[in-house]
């Protein structure tokens, strides 16, 4: 599987379409980037399952967290 990894999310603030470069050399993390457009925090959680060979991004406003 290679390391890095290209995919489109839309800013779950204001729609704004954004391409993000993933390393996937971690495994399973759990970031905040900030959109370009609105300047919001944008939540993103990156699963990886090497032995499937299956990536899954999730994305949410940092204000949908349930703690």
């Amino acid at each position: 599987m290679q390391n890095f990894t290209e995919r489109g999310i839309d800013c779950p603030h204001c729609g704004h379409k954004i391409r993000l470069t993933l390393d996937i050399s971690g495994g399973d993390q759990e970031f905040y980037d900030d959109c370009p457009a609105c300047y919001n925090a944008i939540h993103l959680n990156l699963k990886v399952d090497s032995q499937h060979r299956k990536i899954s991004l999730f994305v949410d406003a940092d204000d949908e967290q349930v703690f």
